[in-house]
């Protein structure tokens, strides 16, 4: 029987997903406000068809744009002084739209135009001010399949370097307003990007889906996503204009909005643990690190869990996952287990996902990597996983 103890849900945005709704976008923007400011990537979606049409219909809308452009992860730097930039302009609505940084940073500038203030002072680990609410109202818009940005109340700010960290902005007035899921902005999607997000959307669903606070409301929606994934990520992932491929890009839009609800609501598990240094460490694209790491922290944290917690409800959920993932019928718990970390690999293999060394990383970064991974990802993992644990994930994919 399940467990139906209690539990709390975090706020939500309104979804709006199928093929074409990016053409609600500029009508949701004007009964916001009429002076708008849209943030997105450096080139592929104002390199696209969409853009001409979004940009037209705002201005049918009577909707006065403003845009500023992001390259690579949103920085402190980059909130702050795009915020003095566009502080003056009576912003009245933000859209985001791109892949999870242009998503973040038009959720950090959402939250912080409306304060005289730096982004720093309400970063979780770095600021000491509690952020005071107010957040412009937001429209996040995915033109990746992967973060699950467009569901969840988190900012993600990176620097990068020696000193570097990757951590959140974090308030329940930062989630959107409204996620408009189109999986045609998909289409084109380069197989390499659309592997490292779609192990990010399966890597946050399968954590989230053996969280130590999960429960009945969040499990239905991972399986809903993992079932999505088993379906449609290869298809994806091979492109092209078929309808197989159609289909998976939607599976994989709608896995990976399911994803960013269900971290939302109970939070990871070790492979973001670790990715958060990487990424701060090293120029590691953060679906990569999920993508590489995967079927490592799964393999380890069952050796652990059989060692300590034999009786850990994850074990169960995770002979479930691999019975669906693999394939082979009925096993089992242990062999289904054992299956899950086999089809697991073989994704990576299937994907050419690299190495951790391939983006300079060496045994003689391990120390600093596992000092600064046990952030809020680390506080659900199914089991507390020992240093030695840790390291044991990265070596496996070093």
């Amino acid at each position: 029987m399940m467990n139906l103890d209690g539990f709390a849900l975090s706020r939500l945005p309104r979804v709006l997903f199928g093929d074409g709704r990016i053409a609600e976008v500029p009508a949701l923007v004007r009964s916001l406000g009429r002076r708008a400011l849209l943030v997105t990537g450096a080139r592929s979606f104002r390199g696209s068809r969409h853009w001409v049409a979004l940009r037209d219909d705002l201005v049918r809308q009577c909707v006065n744009l403003e845009v500023a452009t992001l390259s690579g992860e949103p920085s402190p730097q980059w909130v702050n002084e795009t915020a003095a930039i566009y502080r003056s302009h009576a912003i009245e609505v933000v859209i985001g739209i791109g892949g999870g940084s242009a998503l973040d940073a038009g959720k950090a500038l959402a939250g912080l135009l409306p304060h005289e203030a730096s982004v720093e002072q309400y970063i979780e680990g770095i600021g000491q001010d509690q952020y005071p609410g107010s957040a412009l109202p937001y429209i996040a818009v995915p033109t990746t399949a992967g973060t699950g940005s467009e569901a969840t109340k988190n900012a993600v700010l990176s620097v990068q370097g020696p000193a570097g960290f990757k951590k959140s902005f974090r308030h329940e007035s930062l989630v959107p307003a409204y996620a408009v899921v189109d999986p045609q902005l998909l289409v084109g999607c380069p197989p390499a990007q659309m592997a490292a997000n779609g192990m990010d959307a399966l890597t946050q669903l399968i954590e989230s889906y053996v969280s130590i606070k999960a429960n009945p409301f969040t499990d239905a929606l991972a399986m809903s996503g993992i079932l999505a994934v088993k379906e449609g990520f290869f298809t994806a992932w091979q492109g092209g204009d078929t309808f197989a491929a159609a289909q998976g890009r939607r599976a994989m839009a709608y896995a990976a909005t399911l994803s960013g609800v269900t971290l939302a609501q109970v939070g990871l598990g070790s492979v973001h643990g670790l990715a958060s240094p990487l990424g701060a460490y090293f120029p590691i694209p953060h679906g990569v690190v999920c993508g590489t790491l995967l079927a490592a922290a799964i393999e380890v944290n069952i050796e652990a869990l059989r060692r300590r917690q034999p009786d850990s409800p994850a074990l169960v959920k995770y002979a479930e996952l691999g019975r669906l993932l693999h394939g082979d019928g009925p096993a089992e718990a242990h062999a289904a287990c054992d299956r899950l970390v086999a089809a697991l690999r073989e994704w990576t293999a299937r994907l050419a996902l690299p190495r951790l060394s391939a983006y300079g990383v060496g045994r003689e970064d391990f120390p600093r990597i596992i000092a600064g991974c046990r952030g809020n990802s680390m506080k659900t993992n199914p089991i507390v996983l020992t240093d030695a644990e840790a390291q044991a994930i990265l070596d496996k994919r070093l």
